[in-house]
């Protein structure tokens, strides 16, 4: 028999790699099996940390381009070198994926680069992976123990597939060799806005599509409508009620046809950028051969210990259920492995954020009106507006709110939104408190530091615990 693992992680993601770390810290012997040569899966390689990278390239140079001149700073018009900004993005990815492939060595974790399949379980209950690598040589390892953390992929759009050039994924957005003179985003959710933003401060004309009435349509309504507000601002076109029927070829792009509240229109664009949504990665793995249960939507069924219907075969992340995000995939990446040494340990779903980096951020936690007035919950808010704080004013960042709601007779946090500066790191407090079962009290009465972005928070519950 080949070597055997205690566990094998299939997929190095954020998911894949922290419960491989963390297996390994608790005594066991692991390895990896991941079908990039990088570690770090698509967050890392093509996902959160690029995305971000360039987010804040791009924020600079419409800021030097923008703004330096309301500071006294006068510094001419900026160039751009766009081939030295995604240097610099590629040199980020790959620093944090060598340091997984340190943290790696130095816990003993294996690693194998390949594409793995399930060939199930002996009479003794171990484990067979296949591995077949990039020159097609397979071999076989076993486990007492199976995770899978594959992690998702973009889901094209019906009638107009990925080409790679002209209709990309957030894949080839990232990496794109000159600024389009227009593109198109089809899907107005956290990616699509995201990499239009990067795309609109470099300088291209950009035009949203979205088939809903509104854009980030799992956001508190407020939330969405105050960001549709501020990149308008921009000059970033948002189409709501569109949908898109199918481009043609140009010598110098596409037409681009779409129908909006029953009239169709054309458009001229460079490329077309589809982030309508992404669905789990399990080709290859032979689920159905071996009968593991899925969900309707195609994710893997799991039970609170994140385990099968098949024993001692366990999924978490983009492939089971819940939101598509890294630190979900994370927190779950924890649990499962601390699950499967006996603590009693568990993710607070109720207390997941989520984030839209553009420019104001948006960020949320728990629910929102809409989901409370659904459920016929009393609750109560509490906003209060960046422009009333000093710290805003002076950083010349004013758009935007914190929103607070809480329970309308014990005063319980059920959600926190925020559009404005800095969102994604005042969003850890409420995410704190929530997770403490605070109140609006909590944070009305909680010190902070003047003058500060948080001072927002404070505001908007000062506001709030009057009316409770």
């Amino acid at each position: 028999m080949s070597e055997k693992f205690d566990l094998v992680v299939i997929g190095a993601g954020p998911g894949g790699y922290l419960a491989a770390l963390r297996a390994a810290g608790l005594g066991m012997k692991v390895v990896v099996v991941e079908k990039r040569a990088a570690l770090g899966g698509v967050c890392l390689n093509e996902g959160c940390i690029p995305s971000k990278a360039l987010l804040d390239s791009s924020e600079y140079f419409a800021l030097a381009r923008d703004n330096f001149s309301n500071h006294g700073i006068e510094v001419g018009t900026p160039q751009l070198d766009l081939h030295k900004m995604m240097a610099r993005k590629d040199e980020l990815v790959k620093r944090l994926a060598d340091g997984i492939s340190y943290m790696f060595k130095k816990d003993k974790v294996q690693q194998i680069t390949g594409t793995a399949s399930l060939l199930g379980a002996d009479a003794e209950g171990i484990h067979q992976v296949q591995i077949t690598d990039a020159n097609g040589d397979k071999k076989i390892i076993f486990a007492a123990k199976v995770l899978l953390a594959t992690g998702s992929e973009p889901v094209p759009l019906p009638g107009l597939p990925f080409n790679g050039k002209t209709v990309i994924s957030s894949r080839e957005a990232l990496e794109l060799d000159k600024v389009p003179k227009h593109l198109v985003v089809v899907g107005a959710g956290a990616i699509g806005l995201e990499l239009g933003s990067v795309w609109r401060r470099l300088g291209a004309e950009v035009t949203v599509f979205e088939m809903l009435p509104e854009i980030l349509p799992n956001m508190d309504k407020q939330v969405a409508t105050g960001l549709q507000r501020s990149l308008k601002k921009q000059r970033i076109n948002v189409k709501t009620g569109a949908v898109v029927l199918g481009t043609a070829e140009k010598d110098d792009g596409l037409k681009l046809c779409y129908k909006q509240y029953e009239e169709e229109h054309e458009i001229d664009c460079d490329a077309v950028l589809v982030s309508i949504g992404r669905c789990p990665v399990l080709k290859n793995l032979e689920l159905e051969k071996l009968g593991v249960q899925l969900l309707d939507n195609g994710r893997i069924k799991v039970d609170e210990n994140y385990q099968t219907n098949l024993a001692n075969l366990y999924a978490i992340g983009d492939i089971v259920a819940g939101p598509m995000l890294a630190h979900k995939a994370s927190e779950e990446a924890i649990v499962v492995v601390e699950r499967m040494s006996g603590k009693d340990v568990a993710v607070n779903y109720g207390c997941i954020p989520a984030v839209i980096y553009t420019a104001p951020e948006a960020a949320s936690v728990g629910q929102s009106e809409e989901q409370l007035k659904h459920a016929k919950i009393p609750y109560k808010t509490g906003l209060f507006n960046f422009m009333n704080n000093g710290r805003a004013r002076a950083f010349g960042e004013t758009d935007g709110f914190v929103k607070i709601i809480a329970d309308a007779t014990t005063d319980r946090l059920l959600g926190v939104h925020i559009v404005g500066p800095r969102a994604s790191d005042l969003i850890a407090e409420a995410v704190a408190v929530m997770t403490l079962n605070g109140t609006s009290r909590d944070i009305a009465y909680m010190v902070h530091a003047h003058p500060t972005f948080s001072e927002v928070m404070k505001e908007a519950a000062l506001v709030l615990y009057s009316k409770v």
